[in-house]
């Protein structure tokens, strides 16, 4: 279930990075296809494609760029070589739980052939427990370039937009307490992907004298993932509010859905509210897969509402 999650907030997290993105104003040409043809990983032509997919055809790519400088920052100029790497690792871990699913793990194990029985080692878990360390350090990966665009999204020196995305600034605090959540949260991450698999404790008088720690991993790969949704929450919801203050220019037509969904949910902030709810709301939202199907749907016509219904 974690991997399963996993795939589906990795897929979203490249439709929050587009729409922090088009808040900033970035570069498209980073996403060109010639520069991923150049170093082939899976995950990072993905993930380009995606982000043409979704930023092509956009007003506010071609405004003039609120630094001046040819080139973005990492968090947004790399998106694909970030991004693509923890989608390359979620699908091998992927293909690990599928190969673990398939197999059979008892012990002792009986040829139905000869009735001979035959002690093995099938259960032990060191497949799954590398597996889902490395699980937790795709996401967590995931987590910190994300809070590293929020950081960008509510800093008026890098967003040329107002401090913490208040209309009042100075008066208001805005969305600035939602950024100390997305960094709280990528520093607990960074704690819980210390791996499991590196430990071991010998049980059973010495007869048990290596144990892959794998639920350990699994646990902790878990409360990565339920971390990742957040921070991506978060993220969405600065990316939204960034957005409107670029009004009337329009982005393109699947993230005008994604804008319009989360504002079906989510109203903008102008004066301070507690930010809690509208956080788990979207983030129920991430979980649901509704908002991935709304994005990258061929058809946008009545997407919205299908979802609300």
């Amino acid at each position: 279930l974690s991997v399963f999650r996993a795939r589906r907030a990795a897929r979203f997290a490249d439709i929050a990075a587009a729409l922090s993105a088009e808040a900033l104003r970035a570069c498209p040409k980073a996403y060109d296809a010639r520069i991923h043809q150049l170093r082939p990983f899976p995950g990072q032509q993905e993930t380009a494609a995606r982000l043409r997919k979704l930023r092509t055809g956009s007003q506010l790519s071609q405004q003039p760029r609120p630094h001046g400088f040819p080139q973005d920052a990492y968090s947004l100029r790399c998106i694909p070589q970030i991004h693509g790497a923890s989608h390359d690792a979620i699908a091998y871990v992927w293909n690990v739980v599928q190969t673990e699913l398939n197999a059979v793990t008892d012990n002792p194990l009986i040829d139905p052939d000869t009735g001979e029985h035959l002690e093995g080692g099938n259960f032990h878990g060191q497949p799954l427990a590398l597996a889902l360390d490395f699980l937790a350090i795709a996401c967590a990966e995931l987590a910190n370039v994300s809070e590293r665009r929020i950081e960008r999204l509510l800093n008026p020196q890098s967003s040329h937009l107002p401090a913490f995305l208040s209309p009042r600034p100075g008066l208001h605090s805005g969305l600035m307490i939602a950024q100390y959540t997305a960094a709280s949260i990528v520093s607990e991450n960074k704690v819980l992907c210390h791996p499991a698999s590196v430990d071991s404790i010998p049980t059973s008088g010495g007869q048990e004298d290596h144990n892959s720690m794998s639920s350990i991993a699994a646990q902790k790969a878990w409360q990565v993932v339920d971390n990742l949704e957040t921070v991506l929450a978060i993220e969405l919801l600065c990316a939204t509010q960034a957005i409107e203050f670029l009004r009337p220019a329009r982005t393109t037509p699947p993230l005008e859905r994604v804008i319009a969904w989360v504002r079906a949910h989510v109203p903008p902030l102008h004066d301070d509210r507690p930010l809690y709810e509208d956080i788990q709301t979207l983030r129920r939202l991430i979980a649901s897969a509704g908002l991935e199907d709304i994005a990258l749907s061929e058809e946008g016509t009545n997407s919205c509402e299908g979802a609300n219904a």
